[in-house]
């Protein structure tokens, strides 16, 4: 058995791994697991590896890089097996790589600010687009990571929700690392405020995505319906806990 074979081996294998996980997770919450997508995070592999995960079974896939993102696209964007995968950005997003995003991708999971999010309603506005996108919430308050405080998010919501040119579609975070309590902390503070904001928008904010390779077995437990799955996916190396 050739690098490749074995190589997509451990992806069909990994994949089948991961999905029991959440499955028993959402046992574990009373859910149903079909509530719950896993997103492949191509971030770190090329064109090549994404196209074998594709046929290992994965059809969802992140990218934190415009310009990686557009060279994952240019490569793999007309291959038949590919018709169906979806990328989603999930990275920061600066103002002056908005148009490389907007109509590439099924979701921006990282609109951090108000200031953010009028500048990728403008742009998509301008191009006659609606783009979905989810809005980045610090939940766990560290200096380290982006996104609205809960607070400011509460005091401005309306007014993000109602800019043309984009649809809200949830909320997303990350957890600190190495702690599995601030990681409960984290998730459950998201599915709190998403109750809340449901409340006073009227909108569904359906998808919460969070929870990483080191916790989404906590996330699905607290109320995750998106998984963001890197080096548990893609690294022969790294053992699943």
């Amino acid at each position: 058995m050739g690098a490749d074979e074995r190589y997509a081996r451990f992806l069909r294998e990994r994949r089948e791994e991961i999905l029991g996980r959440i499955a028993e997770a959402a046992a574990r919450a009373g859910r149903d697991s079909d509530e719950i997508e896993a997103i492949a995070v191509s971030k770190t592999v090329g064109p090549d590896e994404v196209l074998l995960a594709r046929r290992a079974g994965w059809r969802l896939f992140g990218e934190n890089r415009p310009q990686e993102l557009g060279r994952k696209l240019e490569a793999l964007g007309q291959l038949p097996e590919m018709a169906d995968a979806r990328f989603d950005m999930i990275g920061n997003l600066q103002k002056n790589k908005i148009n490389q995003v907007i109509g590439r991708v099924a979701l921006i999971h990282s609109i951090s600010s108000a200031h953010l999010a009028e500048a990728v309603s403008s742009r998509s506005a301008q191009r006659g687009l609606v783009s979905n996108v989810l809005l980045e919430v610090n939940v766990s308050g560290e200096a380290s990571k982006s996104g609205f405080a809960p607070d400011e998010l509460r005091a401005c919501v309306e007014g993000v929700v109602s800019l043309p040119g984009i649809r809200v579609l949830g909320l997303m975070t990350m957890a600190p690392a190495g702690s599995a309590d601030a990681a409960r902390r984290t998730f459950s503070g998201l599915r709190e405020l998403a109750e809340e904001l449901r409340a006073r928008t009227g909108l569904a904010l359906g998808t919460l995505s969070c929870g990483m390779s080191d916790d989404f077995q906590i996330a699905v437990e607290e109320g995750s319906t998106l998984v963001r799955l890197g080096r548990c996916v893609f690294d022969q190396g790294y053992a699943l806990s």
